[in-house]
């Protein structure tokens, strides 16, 4: 007993010691790393002093810290950054649905600034402005070297001001340059229409408007159509959507679910994370759904496409999306700033992470370029081919009633129309097709 008290006791002093080799250099280590932050933060305190005292001009000491602020955020990532009080102010101001400016959403990529997607109806979709494109100059001035937060600065200016942006787009072999007038931007989230039996719900933004206008928008549409019985689907399109408020992604895509999760998201640390879940109750009575999207969608957009289509609630159609996976939290700071920092990744309901990914559409439909219309007899004949019933002297069909030839017509009318759709707007007569193709399968093959 005696000798096993002594090993137990010789066991216990072997733990100690190990314990204390090992957690010593840790310590130190730890030490180490706040000695060199203090060092560091000392080193910052030497430089801001030596810009102070003898830069070549008077500087704004102000703007130097708000500087290295934005700096240390921008270095993080594209979408962390530093907003001033007026900045911040004007943050506010866009999720409500009206703002000052060009109307578009833009990133930054390897240094270039990048327009994720012009916003439609505003002066740089009007003007031609595309997803994707490059902003190399603003009236001339050069964007490179610039952060993004300076780069939108140089954008801005008086409502009614012109504004010369130059950019490099794919297939140009020439950079463009492109005049816009600003504007205040009055962002509608939602319109709604009705092409053939099926509701157009195409979704510009999400800010505080978009879920009740996308309610009304339904209902509107429904009740215009004569009622559930008489439409066919639903199409979402989200193209050129740069996204914007978690929270009304999430109700969004609840709108047209009845369950399950929707989106999570998740932090550094696990108990940080979130989950959202749909509740019961789809606005669209379960009709068939297509979701539009394009290298455009991004954000808001992407958690919506994701979410219904891993439930099987839509097909997706269009081109793979921009692949922005991440949440921002703006954090108000002292002096009526805020900071907006990643804090964390969005996962779809599947498990899966859009980021650098993007979603996937169900079915790649590209949008063919807008051809010029054509000018010479030669074209148009290509368009209005002669028939049976132009021909001098033709037979005519007796077979049919005068309300049968009618209703023959005005099917030759609608198909003419959707022909008409199809060249000015190829993925979304794609997605008709779609709804079209379902709706004759019947209920039992949805």
């Amino acid at each position: 007993m005696k000798k096993f008290f002594m090993a137990a006791a010789t066991g216990t002093l072997a733990g100690v010691l190990i314990t204390t080799q090992v957690a010593a250099p840790l310590l130190a280590q730890e030490s180490a790393k706040t000695t060199n932050v203090y060092q560091q933060l000392d080193l910052f305190g030497d430089i801001f002093e030596r810009i102070r005292a003898q830069y070549v001009e008077e500087v704004d000491e102000g703007e130097l810290i708000e500087a290295a602020i934005n700096g240390m955020l921008t270095s993080l990532d594209p979408h962390s950054s530093y907003l001033s009080p007026q900045d911040a102010e004007s943050m506010k101001v866009q999720t409500s649905g009206e703002f000052g400016g060009l109307g578009i959403e833009v990133t930054q990529e390897e240094g270039f600034v990048k327009v994720v997607s012009p916003i439609d109806g505003t002066p740089a979709d009007e003007a031609g402005v595309e997803a994707g494109d490059f902003i190399t100059h603003v009236d001339g001035e050069s964007l490179l070297g610039l952060n993004l937060d300076e780069a939108v600065e140089m954008m801005r200016g008086p409502v009614g001001s012109e504004i010369i942006i130059t950019v490099m787009r794919e297939g140009a072999d020439e950079p463009l340059e492109i005049s816009i007038i600003r504007d205040t931007i009055k962002l509608t989230a939602v319109r709604s229409r009705i092409e053939g039996t099926s509701v157009v719900l195409r979704v510009t933004t999400f800010n505080r408007q978009t879920s009740p206008n996308l309610a009304a928008g339904i209902k509107e549409q429904v009740e215009e159509a004569g009622g559930i019985d008489n439409v066919n689907g639903f199409i979402l399109d989200l193209r050129n959507n740069p996204g914007g408020l978690l929270t009304e992604a999430i109700a969004v895509s609840d709108a047209f679910l009845e369950s399950g999760e929707i989106v999570s998201t998740r932090g550094r640390n696990p108990e940080d994370g979130d989950r959202y879940n749909a509740t019961a109750g789809d606005l669209t009575g379960g009709k068939p759904v297509v979701v539009l999207i394009n290298g455009g969608s991004a954000s808001a957009s992407e958690i919506v496409a994701g979410a219904l289509q891993d439930h099987r609630r839509a097909i997706v159609v269009g081109t793979k999306s921009f692949g922005k996976g991440s949440v921002q939290t703006v954090m108000p700071l002292r002096g009526e700033g805020a900071m907006r920092l990643t804090t964390a990744r969005y996962y779809t309901p599947s498990g899966r992470s859009i980021q650098a990914l993007g979603v996937s559409p169900d079915i790649v439909v590209e949008q063919p370029r807008r051809e010029p219309e054509a000018t010479t007899e030669e074209e148009q004949t290509k368009f209005n081919a002669r028939t049976e019933a132009d021909l001098r002297g033709s037979i005519s069909n007796d077979s049919l009633t005068e309300d049968e030839i009618e209703q023959i017509k005005k099917d030759q009318e609608k198909a003419l129309a959707a022909a008409k759709l199809r060249e000015e707007d190829y993925q979304l007569a794609y997605a008709i097709d779609i709804l079209k193709g379902l709706s004759a399968l019947g209920p039992d093959n949805k």
